[in-house]
């Protein structure tokens, strides 16, 4: 088992009277971070899922004295699968109100149904955090350096789910992420959300998924999908509240030059990227390296700023002459410009690029450098 970065971290951020959030795609290991986690908790533990009908019960009842009566005695709640209980947050809200120093635990694969739930009764009340698949920064602390470089070509093609860095041939990788596919990644979207069908949402993705780095037209996939402009943008928004897609917009301050009111999009991990255009070939019989490079950096640096809490805004720069960065990060005030580039080329900073923002820093990622702008 691969050791996760919140692993030693819990005890730091789990606090009295407040609830742990942990978000996150399904299948990263979220129940096995906790799991593991309860293994040397030494106070009085209620650890159940929100499918339990007794829990869903007094949570839902809204009743103080209901509540309170349940879970007096215990040290510590955990609630996985959170979301599946209806108006959680004032059930816990309730909980970590009425009970001095109780702990809680919840945990959801679906930010857009339990961030409804959570988000405004535990005001002030609750720590959130988001579990990835397994980042590299995580990998190189356990096996050292070397692995990135030397598994460099699986984490592209394959991604980086746990299961699927454990299971031991490339026919067990593949056989995980159609699953995935298949059985998981759509889930909470057609059960929350009453999207009658997957294949829309499966056709969506396809056609994102050979779009990685270049700007999306709702209107061109509307026409491609035989969907209105606004279905395509809600269908997109729920694949993002379900840690599918990750949307980044244009950067701009001189409105006339750049592009602004396009989006990109990104996935959570190449390898499911790889699942739902039904590609796991090599990198030397693929025409596709630039979007796993890209896809593949674009995610890894966000794991990198999560888990170590580097807060910036996401963008991508073009103007409409062409001139481009793949990601623009403004944090602290500063712009800091980089471009992804498999191949060996160094290509200077656009013109536009210097003349706009002179005090803006820009940086070429190649597979040289590419282990400090990710671990």
């Amino acid at each position: 088992m691969i050791p996760r970065f919140y692993a030693s971290k819990i005890n730091e951020y789990l606090q009295p009277n407040k609830v742990f959030v942990l978000y996150g795609p399904r299948r990263v290991g979220k129940t096995t971070l906790i799991s593991e986690f309860l293994k040397g908790y030494g106070g009085r533990v209620y650890s159940s899922t929100g499918e339990n009908a007794q829990l869903r019960d007094i949570l839902e009842s809204d009743d103080f004295q209901k509540i309170i009566s349940f879970f007096s005695g215990y040290d510590l709640v955990v609630i996985d699968e959170a979301q599946r209980v209806e108006n959680v947050g004032q059930g816990l809200k309730i909980l970590v109100d009425q009970i001095p120093g109780i702990r809680v635990i919840a945990t959801g694969s679906s930010s857009f149904a339990l961030s409804n739930k959570v988000g405004e009764p535990l005001v002030g009340r609750q720590n959130i955090f988001t579990l990835f698949p397994v980042a590299v920064l995580e990998l190189l602390a356990e096996y050292g350096p070397m692995y990135a470089r030397e598994h460099l070509e699986q984490l592209l093609i394959y991604g980086s789910y746990p299961e699927v860095l454990t299971s031991a041939t490339f026919e067990e990788k593949r056989r995980y992420l159609t699953q995935i596919r298949d059985s998981y990644l759509y889930k909470d979207i057609l059960e929350l959300e009453r999207v009658k069908s997957s294949k829309k949402l499966l056709d969506l993705l396809r056609l994102i998924a050979f779009q990685i780095g270049h700007d999306v037209s709702l209107s061109e996939l509307g026409s491609s999908l035989e969907l209105s402009k606004n279905t395509v943008a809600r269908y997109l928004d729920l694949l993002e509240k379900a840690f599918v897609l990750i949307n980044v917009r244009g950067f701009s301050r001189n409105l006339r030059k750049e592009v602004t009111k396009t989006s990109r999009y990104y996935f959570y991990d190449n390898g499911v990227r790889n699942a739902i255009i039904d590609n796991f070939n090599l990198l030397n019989s693929r025409n596709d390296i630039g979007d796993l490079w890209e896809n593949f950096l674009f995610i890894e640096r966000l794991k990198k700023r999560t888990y170590h809490n580097i807060y910036a805004n996401d963008f991508f720069w073009r103007t409409w002459e062409k001139q481009e960065v793949d990601l623009v990060e403004e944090r602290e005030g500063k712009l800091f410009g980089y471009e992804m580039k498999w191949g060996g080329k160094m290509p200077a900073a656009p013109r536009l690029w210097l003349e706009t923002y002179p005090n803006a820093s820009y940086e070429v990622i190649n597979r040289e450098n590419y282990l400090n702008f990710i671990t």
